[in-house]
Protein backbone atom coordinates (compact mmCIF):
# COMPACT_ATOMS: atom_id res chain seq x y z
CA UNK A 1 0.00 0.00 0.00
CA UNK A 2 1.01 3.59 -0.59
CA UNK A 3 -0.35 7.00 0.35
CA UNK A 4 -0.69 9.80 -2.17
CA UNK A 5 -2.53 13.14 -2.10
CA UNK A 6 -5.06 14.88 -4.28
CA UNK A 7 -5.41 18.65 -4.14
CA UNK A 8 -8.75 20.40 -3.86
CA UNK A 9 -9.19 24.13 -4.65
CA UNK A 10 -10.88 25.75 -1.62
CA UNK A 11 -11.31 29.46 -2.41
CA UNK A 12 -13.73 29.84 0.48
CA UNK A 13 -11.24 28.45 3.03
CA UNK A 14 -8.30 30.22 4.65
CA UNK A 15 -5.78 27.66 3.42
CA UNK A 16 -6.93 27.94 -0.26
CA UNK A 17 -5.98 24.33 -1.04
CA UNK A 18 -7.09 21.19 0.76
CA UNK A 19 -4.73 18.21 0.66
CA UNK A 20 -6.49 14.86 0.87
CA UNK A 21 -4.22 11.85 1.43
CA UNK A 22 -5.53 8.55 0.09
CA UNK A 23 -4.31 4.98 0.36
CA UNK A 24 -3.95 2.81 -2.72
CA UNK A 25 -2.30 -0.39 -3.87
CA UNK A 26 0.93 0.76 -5.52
CA UNK A 27 2.24 -0.71 -8.75
CA UNK A 28 6.04 -0.33 -8.66
CA UNK A 29 8.16 0.31 -11.73
CA UNK A 30 8.93 3.08 -14.19
CA UNK A 31 6.93 1.78 -17.17
CA UNK A 32 4.14 4.05 -18.38
CA UNK A 33 1.71 1.18 -17.91
CA UNK A 34 2.57 1.09 -14.20
CA UNK A 35 2.07 4.85 -13.89
CA UNK A 36 -1.32 4.53 -15.59
CA UNK A 37 -2.36 1.80 -13.15
CA UNK A 38 -1.39 4.01 -10.22
CA UNK A 39 -3.31 6.96 -11.62
CA UNK A 40 -6.38 4.76 -12.00
CA UNK A 41 -5.99 3.42 -8.45
CA UNK A 42 -5.59 6.91 -6.99
CA UNK A 43 -8.61 8.24 -8.85
CA UNK A 44 -10.73 5.29 -7.71
CA UNK A 45 -9.71 6.06 -4.13
CA UNK A 46 -10.63 9.71 -4.72
CA UNK A 47 -14.07 8.74 -6.02
CA UNK A 48 -14.63 6.60 -2.94
CA UNK A 49 -13.75 9.64 -0.83
CA UNK A 50 -16.34 11.75 -2.63
CA UNK A 51 -14.24 13.44 -5.32
CA UNK A 52 -15.84 12.56 -8.64
CA UNK A 53 -13.88 14.70 -11.11
CA UNK A 54 -10.11 14.34 -10.70
CA UNK A 55 -7.63 15.54 -13.31
CA UNK A 56 -4.14 14.05 -13.40
CA UNK A 57 -1.62 16.87 -13.94
CA UNK A 58 1.56 15.35 -15.34
CA UNK A 59 3.14 14.09 -18.54
CA UNK A 60 1.58 10.69 -17.72
CA UNK A 61 -1.97 12.07 -17.74
CA UNK A 62 -4.43 10.37 -20.06
CA UNK A 63 -6.05 13.78 -20.56
CA UNK A 64 -4.46 16.30 -22.93
CA UNK A 65 -5.31 19.11 -20.53
CA UNK A 66 -3.40 17.40 -17.76
CA UNK A 67 -0.32 16.91 -19.93
CA UNK A 68 -0.35 20.55 -21.07
CA UNK A 69 -0.54 21.70 -17.44
CA UNK A 70 2.66 19.89 -16.46
CA UNK A 71 5.85 21.72 -15.53
CA UNK A 72 7.57 20.07 -18.49
CA UNK A 73 5.09 21.71 -20.89
CA UNK A 74 4.30 25.13 -19.39
CA UNK A 75 6.67 27.97 -20.27
CA UNK A 76 8.08 30.76 -18.09
CA UNK A 77 9.07 34.13 -19.54
CA UNK A 78 12.63 35.33 -18.98
CA UNK A 79 14.61 38.29 -20.28
CA UNK A 80 16.01 35.97 -22.96
CA UNK A 81 12.78 34.30 -24.01
CA UNK A 82 10.55 31.50 -22.79
CA UNK A 83 11.85 28.34 -21.14
CA UNK A 84 10.13 25.28 -19.65
CA UNK A 85 8.94 25.81 -16.09
CA UNK A 86 10.91 22.80 -14.86
CA UNK A 87 14.14 24.26 -16.26
CA UNK A 88 13.43 27.65 -14.68
CA UNK A 89 12.88 26.02 -11.30
CA UNK A 90 15.92 23.74 -11.32
CA UNK A 91 18.24 26.38 -12.82
CA UNK A 92 17.30 28.93 -10.14
CA UNK A 93 18.40 26.85 -7.15
CA UNK A 94 21.15 28.25 -4.94
CA UNK A 95 23.08 25.82 -2.74
CA UNK A 96 25.70 26.08 -0.03
CA UNK A 97 28.28 24.91 -2.54
CA UNK A 98 27.18 26.63 -5.73
CA UNK A 99 24.45 27.86 -8.04
CA UNK A 100 22.33 29.05 -9.52
CA UNK A 101 23.30 26.92 -12.53
CA UNK A 102 21.63 28.96 -15.24
CA UNK A 103 22.89 26.76 -18.05
CA UNK A 104 20.16 24.36 -16.92
CA UNK A 105 17.68 26.80 -18.50
CA UNK A 106 18.75 25.51 -21.92
CA UNK A 107 18.34 21.79 -21.14
CA UNK A 108 15.42 19.51 -21.87
CA UNK A 109 13.12 19.42 -18.81
CA UNK A 110 13.80 15.75 -18.03
CA UNK A 111 17.55 16.41 -18.09
CA UNK A 112 17.25 19.59 -16.01
CA UNK A 113 15.88 17.67 -13.04
CA UNK A 114 18.65 15.06 -13.32
CA UNK A 115 21.60 17.46 -13.40
CA UNK A 116 24.10 15.99 -10.89
CA UNK A 117 25.07 19.41 -9.52
CA UNK A 118 21.61 19.64 -7.93
CA UNK A 119 22.56 16.73 -5.68
CA UNK A 120 26.23 17.49 -5.19
CA UNK A 121 26.22 21.15 -4.12
CA UNK A 122 25.05 20.81 -0.53
CA UNK A 123 21.87 22.08 1.10
CA UNK A 124 19.49 24.37 -0.75
CA UNK A 125 19.64 27.94 0.61
CA UNK A 126 17.59 30.08 -1.80
CA UNK A 127 16.32 30.59 -5.34
CA UNK A 128 17.48 33.30 -7.74
CA UNK A 129 15.47 34.10 -10.86
CA UNK A 130 15.52 37.18 -13.10
CA UNK A 131 17.51 39.16 -10.56
CA UNK A 132 15.17 38.37 -7.65
CA UNK A 133 16.30 36.24 -4.74
CA UNK A 134 13.63 34.04 -3.16
CA UNK A 135 13.93 32.49 0.32
CA UNK A 136 13.13 28.80 0.82
CA UNK A 137 10.43 29.80 3.30
CA UNK A 138 7.51 29.78 2.88
CA UNK A 139 7.90 26.39 1.28
CA UNK A 140 6.67 26.06 -2.33
CA UNK A 141 6.29 29.85 -2.77
CA UNK A 142 8.84 30.13 -5.58
CA UNK A 143 7.55 27.07 -7.42
CA UNK A 144 3.96 28.26 -6.99
CA UNK A 145 4.98 31.67 -8.34
CA UNK A 146 6.55 30.15 -11.45
CA UNK A 147 3.52 27.96 -12.05
CA UNK A 148 1.03 30.77 -11.49
CA UNK A 149 2.86 33.24 -13.74
CA UNK A 150 3.23 30.64 -16.51
CA UNK A 151 -0.49 29.81 -16.45
CA UNK A 152 -1.67 33.41 -16.05
CA UNK A 153 -1.67 34.23 -19.80
CA UNK A 154 -4.06 31.29 -20.26
CA UNK A 155 -6.38 32.25 -17.39
CA UNK A 156 -9.49 32.51 -19.58
CA UNK A 157 -8.90 28.99 -20.86
CA UNK A 158 -8.18 27.83 -17.31
CA UNK A 159 -11.79 28.54 -16.33
CA UNK A 160 -12.60 25.27 -18.10
CA UNK A 161 -10.84 23.55 -15.20
CA UNK A 162 -13.62 24.58 -12.83
CA UNK A 163 -15.39 21.35 -13.83
CA UNK A 164 -12.80 19.38 -11.82
CA UNK A 165 -13.13 19.09 -8.06
CA UNK A 166 -9.54 17.95 -7.47
CA UNK A 167 -6.16 17.37 -9.08
CA UNK A 168 -3.49 14.69 -8.80
CA UNK A 169 0.15 14.21 -9.81
CA UNK A 170 1.23 10.58 -9.78
CA UNK A 171 4.90 11.60 -10.02
CA UNK A 172 4.70 13.49 -6.71
CA UNK A 173 5.92 11.65 -3.62
CA UNK A 174 5.09 13.67 -0.49
CA UNK A 175 7.79 11.83 1.45
CA UNK A 176 10.56 12.97 -0.90
CA UNK A 177 9.57 16.45 -2.07
CA UNK A 178 7.18 19.30 -1.38
CA UNK A 179 6.62 21.12 -4.68
CA UNK A 180 3.77 19.73 -6.75
CA UNK A 181 2.24 20.98 -10.01
CA UNK A 182 -1.22 19.67 -9.04
CA UNK A 183 -1.14 21.70 -5.81
CA UNK A 184 0.06 24.80 -7.66
CA UNK A 185 -2.81 24.45 -10.11
CA UNK A 186 -5.33 24.17 -7.28
CA UNK A 187 -3.82 27.32 -5.75
CA UNK A 188 -4.07 29.17 -9.07
CA UNK A 189 -7.76 28.32 -9.40
CA UNK A 190 -8.52 29.37 -5.83
CA UNK A 191 -6.82 32.73 -6.33
CA UNK A 192 -8.64 33.21 -9.61
CA UNK A 193 -12.03 32.41 -8.08
CA UNK A 194 -11.31 34.84 -5.25
CA UNK A 195 -10.31 37.52 -7.82
CA UNK A 196 -6.95 37.89 -6.11
CA UNK A 197 -4.82 36.58 -8.95
CA UNK A 198 -3.92 39.97 -10.45
CA UNK A 199 -2.95 41.42 -7.09
CA UNK A 200 -0.91 38.34 -6.18
CA UNK A 201 1.13 38.57 -9.37
CA UNK A 202 1.95 42.26 -9.09
CA UNK A 203 5.15 41.33 -7.23
CA UNK A 204 6.81 38.44 -5.39
CA UNK A 205 6.22 40.31 -2.12
CA UNK A 206 2.49 40.52 -2.86
CA UNK A 207 2.41 36.84 -3.72
CA UNK A 208 4.07 35.77 -0.47
CA UNK A 209 1.95 38.18 1.58
CA UNK A 210 -1.31 36.82 0.17
CA UNK A 211 -0.27 33.21 0.75
CA UNK A 212 0.65 34.00 4.35
CA UNK A 213 -2.56 35.94 4.95
CA UNK A 214 -4.56 32.94 3.78
CA UNK A 215 -2.63 30.47 5.94
CA UNK A 216 -1.65 28.56 2.81
CA UNK A 217 0.52 25.78 4.24
CA UNK A 218 1.51 22.81 2.04
CA UNK A 219 1.87 19.74 4.18
CA UNK A 220 5.41 18.47 4.70
CA UNK A 221 5.63 14.84 5.77
CA UNK A 222 7.86 14.06 8.78
CA UNK A 223 10.21 11.91 6.73
CA UNK A 224 11.66 15.09 5.17
CA UNK A 225 14.98 15.81 6.82
CA UNK A 226 17.21 17.80 4.47
CA UNK A 227 16.45 21.05 2.65
CA UNK A 228 17.81 19.75 -0.63
CA UNK A 229 15.29 16.88 -0.52
CA UNK A 230 12.35 19.17 0.19
CA UNK A 231 12.48 21.12 -3.03
CA UNK A 232 13.09 18.59 -5.81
Amino acid sequence: MAERPIFVPKPEARELVKEVFLRLVWNPGFAISQKEKNIEALHKAAISAGYKRVLEVSTKSGNKRGRHLSAFYLKVKTSKGEIPLECAFQGSKVFEGGGPYRDIFALEPKNAKRDPRLRESGALTAFEFEGIRWPIEPKTAFYDWLYTTSLYPHRDWAKKLYVYDSFSDIEFNPFRSVNCQARSLALFLSLMKRKELDEALESPDNFIRILRNHKYHPEVRKEHSEARNLFT
